[in-house]
């Protein structure tokens, strides 16, 4: 079954020593898994996975996910070795300011890096997540005539991710949709970062996985003629189950004094390193050492590769002649195309519409879905709230891989991960939806969203203590300002149902990064004294006027989402030196030109006041220390939605005696 297996060895030998080497230079780093896993990286790299080093976004390559990123020396040893654009010198150079080898893998940093992995398990929810794009792709673009898509998803895993929780909500959904292209490979070496595994675990953890749909076969990780026989098993089994391959491997082998241990996790083994070289057969005076043998087996490996690539080529130039609609879809999806002018296609709302922006933004969708056909959505059991399920769109399953609304469950946390992974893929724009207060329980993939720069869309309704009588434990009173502090996240509360429109049509047209759209259960007016261009508009660049003072500027009132509404009746009532400025995101507006910034709170004017129905603390930095904020910093209250707005203070008679005060 395996072929070339004396190379295959040394290359296992060659990998193993560049990892030691670059963790001993830098005296940090994972030694562990690199080392134990070396045998299974030769085949796969050296022989099983799909792939052409030279386009390393080939559509239809294999795409392999490190889970347990914190070994990221395998990943860049194998790189490196395969002919990735990735150099010595980047290995020699491994966790060192401006390198391709950062500590844990990045994506969109190292070529052939396909997610950003480290936080244990999401490595897993995010292959999950390749797998269903996989799956909808190929239900989408294959005709009868040309499969141009049929590729497989490979993750590497460790004791540690499967003990995530977030890894048994990913499973389970791949099992119960049926995702045969995904292959999870177990390092089952026994061993945590503080103790043996035995300390925190002792369950099945083959049989959990066939519980869950899956089918299971274990080998010894060193083996590599068994591990190959199991893996091309694997990829040729379109039987309806996903894979798990579990290999049992010795942690850090080729450390005799760590291997085995716990010790063996980390850099522990890296002062053993010239022992270890002299071991595995290395010269002693060349570090980073790649032998000729091993780089003439893996060029022509790359001779093989480009020709496959080549035939696929013409495979694809083939179907794209017979299916040019096909084609002109598939290139508007791989290039994030989305209409300049979304916000202005999107249907306008009639002047009597009264809904919550929930409401609202499910009109939005149904307008959105058939001007990006590749906008998929998803609900974590919550449709019937959210709102956002695009009617006759069809629902994704093992039936209908063409479907475009996603049933996560009750999965929060596979559902972000799940969504990133497809966004990692680049062919669909993922959104997932859930109640606001239950961000928390995705917001580690929402983070890595964010870092990575994935264009996913968070729909989290339920945005406030208008929620009512569900109580504190669903009254997201901190969610949001929680949210506002990530890094690269753009958080959008919009007041009505055209600033709703604005906020859908920039969560698609931005490509660089997350949006996450807070809408209301509860009913808001739609502002009619200001015009839809102003409201859309004003959405794109983050705050705008919503209702201009006409005499001399004495107070500004800021305000976002539902509580616009009570700033704008405050200011009438106050009269007409008050401005109301509505603030859909704070992130969009501080993005802006100070001019334009200026011309929104000009800073002559230092009697401010925002309101909003959360935590107070990041209005400051807008309202200044002579300004005044009416937020809620406390937990909510069991009571009728209105009943609660009173209770705590968010109401227009109590603002506008702030704004007098003032």
């Amino acid at each position: 079954m395996i072929e070339n297996q004396k190379i295959l060895a040394e290359s296992a030998a060659t990998a193993r020593g560049l990892a030691i080497d670059a963790i001993h230079a830098c005296s940090s780093g994972h030694l562990g898994l690199p080392l134990g896993t070396a045998d299974v990286g030769a085949v796969l790299y050296g022989q099983a996975l799909q792939f052409n080093p030279v386009a390393p976004k080939w559509i239809n390559r294999d795409r392999f996910i490190l889970s347990a990123g914190h070994g990221s020396m395998f990943l860049y040893s194998w790189l490196h070795l395969a002919g990735y654009d990735l150099s010595i010198e980047q290995l020699k150079n491994f966790r060192q300011l401006g390198s391709k080898t950062p500590g844990h893998p990045e994506f969109d940093e190292t070529p052939g890096v396909e997610a950003t992995t480290g936080p244990l398990g999401q490595g897993i929810g995010n292959a999950v997540g390749y797998a269903l794009s996989g799956k909808m792709a190929a239900e989408k673009y294959n005709t009868d005539e040309h499969t141009i898509l049929d590729y497989h998803v490979v993750v590497l895993a460790g004791d540690g991710c499967l003990q995530e929780g977030i890894s048994a909500e990913a499973a389970s959904f791949a099992g119960h949709n049926k995702f045969d292209n995904l292959i999870l490979i177990y390092d089952s070496n026994d061993v945590t970062l503080d103790a043996m595994a035995d300390r925190s675990q002792s369950e099945d953890t083959a049989k959990r996985f066939e519980a869950y749909g899956w089918d299971v076969v274990t080998v010894d990780g060193h083996d590599m003629e068994a591990f190959s026989k199991a893996f091309a098993d694997a990829k040729s089994n379109d039987n309806g189950k996903p894979k798990l391959i579990e290999i049992k491997t010795v942690i850090g082998k080729g450390i005799p004094e760590v291997a085995g241990t716990a010790a063996g996790h980390g850099e522990g083994g890296a002062k053993f390193a010239a022992s270890a070289r002299a071991g595995l057969g290395l010269p002693a005076d060349e570090l980073f050492y790649v032998s000729d043998a091993v780089k003439g087996y893996f060029s022509q490996r790359q001779e093989i590769q480009a020709k496959e690539y080549a035939q696929w080529q013409t495979l694809f130039t083939a179907w794209s002649d017979a299916n040019s609609d096909l084609a002109a879809d598939l290139t508007a999806a791989l290039a994030s195309s989305v209409p300049t002018d979304l916000d202005q296609q999107i249907p306008e709302f009639d002047s009597d519409y009264a809904d919550a922006t929930r409401g609202a933004g499910g009109v939005v969708m149904q307008s959105v879905a058939k001007l990006v056909p590749n906008l998929v959505t998803g609900s974590a059991d919550l449709y019937g709230s959210t709102k956002n399920y695009i009617k006759e769109a069809g629902d994704f399953g093992s039936d209908n891989f063409g479907g475009r609304n996603i049933w996560f469950g009750i999965r929060e946390h596979a559902m972000g991960a799940i969504c990133n992974g497809m966004a990692y893929d680049g062919l669909f724009r993922p959104s997932g939806a859930t109640f606001a207060v239950f961000a928390d329980y995705l917001r580690p993939s929402i983070r890595i969203a964010a870092l990575a720069k994935l264009p996913v869309i968070y729909i989290l309704t339920h945005d406030s203590v208008g929620v009512g009588e569900d109580g504190p434990t669903h009254q997201p009173v901190e969610t949001i300002s929680g949210l506002r502090v990530i890094p690269g996240l753009d958080v959008m509360r919009p007041a009505d149902p055209e600033e709703t429109a604005g906020a859908f049509a920039m969560a698609l047209q931005r490509t660089d990064g997350p949006t996450a759209l807070f809408l209301t259960r509860q009913k808001v007016r739609t502002m009619n004294e200001i015009s839809v261009a102003q409201r859309r508009g004003g959405v794109r660049r983050g705050a705008y006027i919503a209702r201009q003072e006409t005499g001399d500027l004495q107070a500004i009132i800021i305000a976002s989402g539902s509580e616009v509404e009570l700033a704008i009746e405050a200011a009438q009532q106050v009269g007409d030196v008050v401005r109301v400025v509505s603030m859909p995101c704070m992130e969009r507006f501080d993005r802006q030109p100070e001019d334009y910034q200026q011309s929104i709170l000009p800073s002559s004017c230092n009697k401010r006041i925002a309101i909003e129905a959360g935590v107070s603390g990041l209005w400051y930095q807008y309202v200044g220390c002579e300004g005044k904020v009416i937020g809620i910093d406390r937990f909510g209250i069991s009571a009728p939605g209105p009943v609660v707005m009173e209770e705590l203070g968010l109401t227009t008679a109590v603002l506008v005696e702030e704004v007098k005060a003032l």
